[in-house]
């Protein structure tokens, strides 16, 4: 009988992708021993030398009936002369065996793809189900991760409570490993190996060199654990991840010396912290600020919280700076950008005093309320302009109208913070009148309010129609130049912006 006219099975095999768990082969799930058991096929990936982890942790559930397909990888990490380069060769392999596999399914016949840890979670077998799990019925067995198992043989809490775990391949770029490892609450960095310098490095430009833990093939014969600081570079193989455990009930390292760290929540909540900062106001032991301010950042177990009124800077300070020759480290709070009409000036100039010279003190920056404003109007910030405080708390308001003057002659656009408050109520109209004696009545004028929180708002009006009434302690306003313009969009949203050529006289 001709092949063409061969019977064709009624029902294609199943396809499973098992999860063995981190290399213990007790740790293996039943479901996982059953499935092994009841298959036809069992597929496993490999290098080029032909040894399978995979192989040999399911190695006591194999039948000699079993039908074997070993895939081995045409490439790992060194070079290759495909023409697509080394994705274009992957993408080839991928290709091939699961067309081996599907010829398997078509024929009826189960197939069970053994995959270390679990199946979805950075495995190999993920690219045999992207590519056959929408034409054969499917089953994925979940395993025990490698994350999981490298807790446990640490035996530290990896997350607790309201904790974030972030998973990062050390593959990624130095720069953003390092942001994100200062970001985050516990971490684990998978696939060391070659990457453990940059690794080590990233650790330790983020602060967290101290906390993080080494775990090599872990539940495997030659587990090691350990300090990762500790850990010498052309000793890590490829199977071991860096963790940084839960902060929760962690034993702070001990300092005759604290540190003062000035950090920047952005105008409004989480989402206007960088990276840098998230992670600084996680590692702080204290945090002083005002209490509107420390109410955005987010709770954490064992962390102290100095609220304080807006009008102590000078207090706030001296207070964090006496915390921290405790040995405490002290996370000052500042909205918007530190250095922009906020807490760093008030650090610093203590700092400056004799008693305190010795105290460490950075400053980390935030987005601030000009520059949020302003991205959320268009671009009004595109060419030259002067930022300026109306508030006559600090300095007379003489100085603020000479300033004005000078900033408007120069065709600068402004940036006026603190235009009003419940006992300041004729700044603005001040302001306004006294610039348009040099600018024109129809200049745009932005007024952003509570940018990035619940009560936004964004308006451009002109110069000549800005009412004071309109304008309270919440609002910040960007008065453009002779240059800047306003354009109604074809969704009827009003833009605002400021060119950055500016005309030849």
């Amino acid at each position: 009988m001709s092949t063409q006219n061969a019977r064709r099975p009624e029902q294609p095999g199943r396809l499973y992708g098992v999860g063995l768990g981190p290399g213990d082969p007790s740790l293996m799930t039943l479901r996982a021993v059953q499935v092994i058991a009841a298959a036809d096929v069992i597929a496993y990936h490999s290098a080029r030398h032909g040894r399978s982890i995979a192989r040999s942790i399911a190695a006591e559930h194999l039948r000699p009936d079993h039908i074997e397909e070993a895939l081995v990888y045409p490439v790992t990490t060194e070079a290759t002369d495909h023409p697509g380069g080394y994705r274009g060769a992957l993408d080839e392999f991928y290709e091939q065996a699961s067309a081996r596999l599907a010829a398997h399914l078509s024929a009826g016949r189960t197939v069970a793809v053994l995959a270390e840890g679990d199946p979805l979670f950075y495995g190999s077998y993920q690219h045999m189900h992207k590519r056959l799990a929408h034409r054969f019925p499917t089953e994925v067995i979940p395993g025990v991760t490698s994350v999981s198992a490298a807790a446990a043989r640490l035996g530290e809490p990896l997350v607790e409570a309201e904790e974030v775990l972030t998973i990062l391949p050390g593959t990624l770029p130095e720069e953003e490993l390092t942001a994100r490892l200062a970001a985050t609450d516990s971490a684990v960095v998978m696939k060391l190996g070659r990457t453990f310098p940059s690794v080590r490095r990233a650790l330790e430009r983020s602060g967290r060199l101290d906390e993080a833990r080494y775990v090599e093939r872990a539940t495997m014969a030659g587990e090691r654990t350990g300090r990762l600081a500790d850990v010498a570079a052309d000793s890590v193989p490829y199977f071991s991840v860096a963790v940084l455990p839960s902060r929760i009930d962690a034993v702070p390292a001990t300092s005759e010396l604290g540190e003062v760290v000035v950090v920047g929540t952005g105008p409004a909540g989480p989402l206007w912290l960088t990276p840098e900062t998230r992670g600084a106001l996680s590692a702080a032991d204290d945090l002083v600020g005002y209490t509107t301010y420390l109410d955005r950042v987010p709770l954490r177990p064992g962390q102290l919280r100095h609220g304080s009124d807006n009008k102590v800077e000078s207090e706030r300070a001296e207070f964090a700076l006496d915390l921290a020759r405790r040995g405490r480290r002290v996370a000052v709070v500042s909205g918007g950008d530190p250095g922009v009409f906020a807490m760093a000036t008030a650090v610093l100039e203590v700092a400056s005093q004799d008693a305190y010279r010795g105290v460490p003190v950075r400053v980390l920056p935030g987005v601030t309320a000009a520059n949020a404003a302003a991205a959320k109007a268009g671009a009004p910030l595109g060419h030259d302009y002067a930022t300026i405080s109306l508030s006559d708390r600090l300095k007379p308001w003489e100085v603020i109208a000479e300033r004005l003057r000078a900033a408007a002659s120069a065709d600068l656009v402004l940036a006026l913070y603190n235009p009003g408050s419940r006992s300041r109520t004729w700044q603005v109209g001040r302001a306004r009148d006294l610039l348009l004696e040099l600018r024109a009545p129809d200049t745009p004028v932005v007024l952003g309010r509570d940018i990035g929180g619940p009560d936004e708002s964004v308006r451009i009006v002109r110069l000549a129609d800005l009412d004071p009434d309109e304008v309270d302690m919440r609002t910040l306003l960007i008065v453009g130049s002779s240059q800047t313009r306003t354009v109604r969009r074809a969704d009827g949203e009003q833009i605002v912006w400021t060119p950055r050529r500016y005309p030849e006289k």
